[in-house]
Order: C-alpha cells, then sequence, then structure tokens
C-alpha cells in the first residue's frame, strides 16, 4: 500500500511533465510558423512607414556589435529603397555609460540616414518594452521588425500582440559562429514562452511617459 502511492504520484507527475513539454513545444512551433508567414526578404517585403531596429550590445567602447551593425545596416538598405520614412532604434540606455540607441544612430548617418529620419527609444531595454512602447509612446500601428533570424518570432508574436501590425526582415547579413547561434537559439526557447506569459497575462510593468508620435498628424 505504502509503495503503490508514490509510483502513483510519480507517474502523474510524469504524465503531466510530458504533456507540459508537448504543449510548450507546440505552442513554439506555432511561433515559429508564423513568423515564417510574416516574414519576408528586403526585396519584397510591403512597405511600412517604420522600421523597428532591436537593440543587440555594445562593446566596451560603445560602438554596435557585429549583429547590432547587421540590423542597423538592414534597415538603412529598408529606407533608402523605399520601404519604409522612419527608423525607431529601441534599445537600451540604462546608464549614461550604455546607450545602444545613440551608437545605432551613429552607424546609421555613416550609412547615409539622415538625422531627421531616425528617431531613439532610450527605454527598449527588451523586446516587450520596445514593441509596447512602440504602439503606445510612438504611435507605431505598423512597421517592418529588423532583426536576425533568431529574434524574429519573438519580436513578431510580441509586437503583432501588442497592437503593431508588423512583417519582419532578417538582419542576417554575415556567418555568425556556431557556439553564438546555438546560444541565441537556445535562449529564445525560454524568452519565448515568458512571451506569451507577458503579452497574454502578466502584462509586466516598464517606463512609459508622454506619448511622442512619430507621425503627429
Amino acid at each position: 500500500m505504502h509503495t503503490r502511492k508514490p509510483n502513483l504520484i510519480l507517474r502523474i507527475a510524469a504524465i503531466l511533465a510530458i504533456v507540459l513539454i508537448s504543449l510548450s513545444a507546440l505552442t513554439l512551433v506555432a511561433v515559429i510558423v508564423y513568423a515564417r508567414l510574416r516574414s519576408y526578404k528586403p526585396t519584397n517585403v510591403p512597405p511600412a512607414r517604420v522600421a523597428i531596429v532591436f537593440g543587440a550590445g555594445l562593446w566596451r567602447d560603445g560602438s554596435p556589435t557585429p549583429v547590432l551593425q547587421d540590423r542597423v545596416a538592414t534597415a538603412a538598405d529598408l529606407y533608402f529603397a523605399g520601404k519604409v520614412e522612419k527608423l525607431l532604434m529601441s534599445g537600451d540606455n540604462t546608464t549614461a555609460y550604455y546607450n545602444e540607441p545613440a551608437a545605432m544612430q551613429e552607424y546609421a548617418l555613416k550609412l547615409g540616414v539622415p538625422a531627421e529620419d531616425i528617431v531613439l527609444d532610450y527605454a527598449g531595454r527588451r523586446t516587450y518594452d520596445s514593441c509596447y512602447r512602440a504602439r503606445y509612446i510612438f504611435g507605431v500601428t505598423e512597421a517592418i521588425l529588423v532583426t536576425q533570424n533568431f529574434h524574429l518570432p519573438r519580436a513578431l508574436f510580441l509586437c503583432n500582440s501588442l497592437g503593431v501590425s508588423s512583417t519582419g526582415v532578417s538582419a542576417d547579413r554575415r556567418a555568425y559562429t556556431r557556439r553564438s547561434l546555438l546560444y541565441w537559439n537556445l535562449r529564445e526557447v525560454p524568452a519565448i514562452l515568458v512571451s506569451i506569459w507577458e503579452a497574454g497575462t502578466s502584462h509586466p510593468p516598464l517606463i512609459l511617459g508622454n506619448p511622442e508620435p512619430i507621425f503627429p498628424n
């Protein structure tokens, strides 16, 4: 009698674990498929007035990492191709010594993008923050999201869930190391699941402020 009860509990726990893992896997697949249906090459992506460029880290000297350079360069290509009118650079500016949006702007200026067509969001600390603030601070209702393939599913899910009708363009402009790709893709698994929870249930607090619509009219 005493051995059957623990065995039953273990079986129930195992079944619940299998169900949870299966549901998580199906959810991840659904998000990835959803993203692929909304992802385009830069040449055939439908135009939108704004491209949202997500932060991706800085070197110690404050310059953008290769991943971030590729995002800004891809957004600049969209701008010069007439696909977008403005670039919304959304990144982390937690301290005076770490300013992703300013570094992104500087790199875009070097590529020839006019300063008046670059908008900076200094409080885009996470993808959720960037999407939410794009909608409710900058008044963006439609956008092209510029980021790498590993990040596009989460970005597209969140922005569309938060009221920004979005398509995606991959910023994979170079061969990244296998180690980096493995790390990034593994990190996205829990990040996507957390994003689904945040967008649908928890709605985490974030830095807001007064509205600053990119297109006031």
